[in-house]
């Protein structure tokens, strides 16, 4: 624009009735005559104001948010991080609990027993050179284990160890097929050989061969270690399974039934070693309640303890009325040891 007379003429008239308004509008205050051009603008300006707040503000918060973005990840991690150790924490609480309460049943179990026992975790389940089933477990030598030691646990009858180290030691378990444990049924004098058979860490049953083939055998009666000479490496009493159905063994001369074991060998964790048997054969006091039947105080030990006399004599009639038998039962363990 060029600096022309009619320019500056143009200019000085305008702000001549700048000062004209304003002089105007100030004196005037409230009944200014400009008071409703004050309205127009307040009107046209909150318009523009709000449109202007309406796209600047997106804008303003996707900036806010980028440049909180590093924060805000790092916070979450935090948050996934503490999430993460908490459930862990809760976990081991949990285990803890539970492991708590399998070594109270276990030595509730080794104490109606008379079985002394070192306690021990399963830290590994996994087939050894020589044997299909076997555990490692966090007790050795220097805790007083050795070879040939039973291994139990609160339902039952584990296995027993083939080899110790110092802080370490590896048991077979009752399930691998190279396995062999003197057996008896309950209620009875009749007696045989439980071997494993396999099948890996799922639904596992074990075979129960009675030296006598002439001797009833139904499903449901229960089996129990008859214990080896010295206790090695069964000691007598322990719970082994229940019988599940009769094998046909037509023309020989023993009888075979497929029995389920009361342990559980797919979750193995708290078990005890037995470092020393006990001073008698519990014969069946640690046996679970049968169906249907109430648990009594102590089991049987009450009852047997009032007849000192009695049990005696029926260990004295288990061990010599069937020593044949037991030495085949000993020998049959031993050869799986």
């Amino acid at each position: 624009m060029r600096d022309t007379r009619g320019s500056r003429l143009l200019l000085g008239v305008l702000l001549a009735t700048a000062l004209v308004l304003i002089t105007v509008d100030h004196r005037g205050g409230a009944k200014s005559p400009l008071e409703f051009l004050h309205g127009i603008g307040a009107t046209v300006f909150t318009g523009a104001e709000r449109v202007g707040t309406s796209l600047v503000r997106p804008v303003r918060d996707l900036a806010a948010t980028l440049a909180e973005a590093p924060s805000a990840r790092q916070r979450i991690r935090a948050l996934e991080e503490e999430n993460g150790r908490l459930r862990a924490e809760l976990t081991a609480r949990t285990l803890d609990r539970e492991r708590a309460e399998q070594l109270g049943r276990l030595l509730g179990l080794a104490g109606l027993g008379g079985y002394r026992i070192v306690p021990a975790q399963v830290i590994a389940r996994r087939g050894v050179p020589g044997l299909e089933e076997a555990a490692q477990i966090d007790v050795g030598t220097a805790d007083g284990v050795r070879r040939n030691m039973t291994v139990l646990n609160a339902q039952g009858l584990v296995g027993r160890v083939v080899r110790a180290a110092e802080h370490s030691a590896t048991v077979a378990l009752l399930t691998d097929p190279a396995t062999a444990a003197g057996a008896r049924l309950e209620g009875g004098n009749e007696i045989g050989v439980v071997k494993g058979l396999g099948h890996g860490m799922g639904d596992t049953l074990v075979r129960f061969r009675l030296f006598d083939s002439t001797v009833s055998v139904t499903p449901g009666q229960r089996i129990v270690s008859f214990g080896s000479q010295h206790g090695a490496p069964y000691v007598a009493g322990v719970p082994i399974g229940v019988v599940e159905r009769v094998e046909p063994t037509p023309g020989e001369l023993t009888k075979v039934a497929l029995a389920r074991p009361y342990v559980d060998f797919s979750s193995l964790d708290v078990v005890g070693v037995v470092v020393q048997g006990p001073r008698r054969d519990p014969r069946d006091a640690l046996l679970p309640p049968a169906p249907g039947q109430a648990a009594a105080p102590g089991r049987d030990t009450e009852r047997d303890n009032d007849r000192p006399t009695e049990r005696a004599a029926d260990t004295r009639r288990a061990r010599t009325g069937t020593a044949g038998a037991g030495r085949r039962a000993d020998e049959a363990a031993d050869g799986g040891a």
